[in-house]
């Protein structure tokens, strides 16, 4: 199959947004984005990390050498962690800089607070989403934890990937992924004695391997419905992929009601990411028309990268220089979105593509894998 799944792709950036506007809402006050939806909003990272696993599925399950292994994982950090440097490096600059201007006019949360040198390194090193001592919460590019729980879950597929292909137990693959996605979540639930998976600086990196093969896990069924079932009823579409999508709306918008079993939420993606994989419903032809939402897709990394960085910035600008309400947020939250969006086209083409390695597997394109 060479397929481009150009809706989830869609949905990725759609998603990506949304987690933006979850995060704006935090110094808003307009009931547009200040309400039950945008503030559960930051569920849709879970959305990320099963939409991974199903397109790295795609892609790598045919790893059957550890030098193999050696080249994915350095494409997928390649791919990766140059903008997550870059933006750390940023936020560096600006804490040093808040520090020498606090000599000469009043600088608000100028102790170091979470952003020290223990999370400085857990960040660098991409490990900002393993309980590390001395870090209590989120820092620096708070965004950044799923990156590490991302890189994390790379490992553990290409390693577990490998081993299969090189045992030849292939027909045991998908038994050994639900042994994973299953073991992450219950590992999860004795650290923390819940079934909350809302977690980022501690037990993030289970969250990110039970998401990411639930989406391995999709892509095997995906893959085997295809080819068993050669022709489909778009009816059947038509009616599913708008009844997955209102389910999901509903469902984050009681979010925080459902936060003692929000593991559900990585099962409805599961089911939102195989109805729109074929791609045969009126929903993903009318999304499929529109180049700003394929190019949101295509820069939602650098959406999602950056975001915070320049919120903070439209924070100090807006509210505390322009003196601007909260309640200005009705207007400046697309004011924000659009220099956010112009920012991200340009990281997209000169950070995030030139640092990541070009070569692919023949016949797939890599700019919409991250």
């Amino acid at each position: 199959m060479k397929e481009r799944f150009k809706t989830l792709d869609i949905f990725r950036g759609i998603f990506s947004s949304f987690v933006v506007f979850f995060h704006m809402s935090a110094f808003s006050a307009t009931p547009i984005i200040n309400n039950s939806f945008f503030n559960n909003a930051y569920l849709f990272v879970d959305f990320f990390f099963v939409l991974s696993g199903f397109v790295i599925a795609y892609t790598y399950q045919n790893i059957d050498s550890w030098l193999a292994f050696g080249k994915f994982y350095k494409k997928r950090f390649f791919r990766l962690y140059p903008l997550h440097l870059i933006v750390l490096l940023l936020f560096v600059a600006i804490n040093l800089i808040k520090h020498h201007a606090s000599g000469y006019v009043h600088v608000n949360e100028l102790g170091y607070g979470v952003d020290n040198w223990r999370s400085f390194l857990s960040n660098l090193f991409l490990l900002n989403s393993v309980k590390m001592p001395g870090i209590h919460d989120v820092s620096w590019n708070i965004a950044s934890w799923s990156i590490s729980a991302e890189m994390i879950a790379y490992l553990v597929f290409g390693m577990v990937v490998t081993f299969i292909n090189i045992k030849k137990l292939q027909a045991f693959k998908s038994y050994v992924y639900i042994i994973i996605a299953i073991g992450a979540f219950l590992a999860m639930a004795a650290f923390t004695h819940s079934f909350n998976i809302d977690n980022t600086y501690d037990y993030g990196f289970l969250r990110g391997i039970m998401g990411f093969f639930t989406g391995v896990l999709c892509f095997n069924l995906y893959r085997f419905i295809k080819e068993k079932y050669t022709t489909f009823k778009p009816l059947a579409f038509n009616i599913l992929e708008p009844l997955c999508l209102v389910i999901v709306v509903v469902l984050i918008c009681f979010g925080e009601m459902l936060k003692p079993i929000n593991f559900i939420f990585d099962i409805f993606f599961f089911i939102t990411i195989m109805v729109f994989a074929f791609e045969k419903g009126w929903v993903s032809a009318m999304l499929n028309k529109s180049e700003l939402l394929h190019n949101m897709g295509k820069y939602s990394y650098s959406i999602y990268m950056i975001h915070t960085l320049l919120l903070s910035l439209f924070n100090v600008f807006f509210i505390r220089l322009l003196k601007l309400p909260a309640s200005a947020y009705w207007y400046l939250f697309i004011v924000n979105y659009l220099i956010i969006y112009m920012v991200s086209a340009w990281t997209y083409k000169y950070i995030e593509m030139r640092f990541s390695l070009k070569s692919t597997p023949k016949g797939k394109s890599a700019w919409w894998l991250w």
